[in-house]
């Protein structure tokens, strides 16, 4: 009796195989702390709590099969209206793999951030950078200094919480030949408005000369 036939599947029974991102996205699911994943605008996003955050970002170092490291960048985001009004963005990249993460987590400003930077030295910068602009503490930084606003500055610019003047000023003087702080001094030249137009102060113009000579 002669075998029968074999049938091709069709393309409807093959799945189609996944993306880079598309793997990525479904390995960092799976990882114990990661509270979500997905794909944003063609990357990968994944979400942690503050509880989770070390032990995914540990994994995603050291692990051969994500191998990110680098920390790129850490920023801040600010939602006044939620009860965790801060989220901090950390962008990972893997040199060896050529893939990047992103990894997102959420705090109400008081509750500290786990410090990444005894995986990434390079993250004590970002971290700072963070807790200059917006407030946000970071637990186990042992270098957490103002970075981009004077050590004098009072409150955090992207909180929109500090004063438009400021207490202090920084300026080089020459004769001392050092950094100097001093009060503000806000001066104002005086100046007079007159509320004329420039047009009609001018009462001559160049080549008005020529309109009355005699033809």
């Amino acid at each position: 009796m002669a075998d029968a036939p074999e049938i091709a599947p069709s393309a409807e029974q093959v799945p189609a195989p996944l993306s880079p991102t598309e793997a990525l996205t479904q390995a960092v699911a799976g990882l114990p702390g990661v509270l979500s994943a997905g794909i944003e605008v063609g990357e990968v996003v994944l979400r942690t709590d503050l509880a989770g955050l070390i032990s995914v970002m540990t994994v995603l170092k050291n692990e051969p099969r994500f191998s990110f490291e680098q920390c790129m960048d850490i920023c801040g985001v600010d939602w006044p209206t939620s009860p965790e009004r801060f989220e901090v963005v950390y962008n990972l990249l893997s040199v060896s793999l050529n893939q990047r993460v992103r990894v997102i987590v959420r705090t109400d400003g008081a509750q500290p951030v786990p410090s990444v930077a005894g995986l990434w030295a390079a993250a004590t910068w970002w971290e700072r950078e963070t807790w200059d602009l917006f407030g946000i503490p970071f637990s186990g930084q042992p270098d957490l200094r103002r970075i981009l606003t004077d050590y004098g500055f009072v409150g955090h610019p992207m909180r929109k919480d500090f004063p438009m003047t400021g207490y202090v000023e920084v300026r080089y003087d020459e004769e001392r030949r050092q950094v100097v702080y001093e009060p503000v001094k806000l001066v104002q030249d005086y100046r007079r408005f007159d509320f004329i137009s420039p047009w009609e102060g001018m009462t001559t113009l160049p080549g008005d000369e020529k309109a009355h000579r005699e033809g």
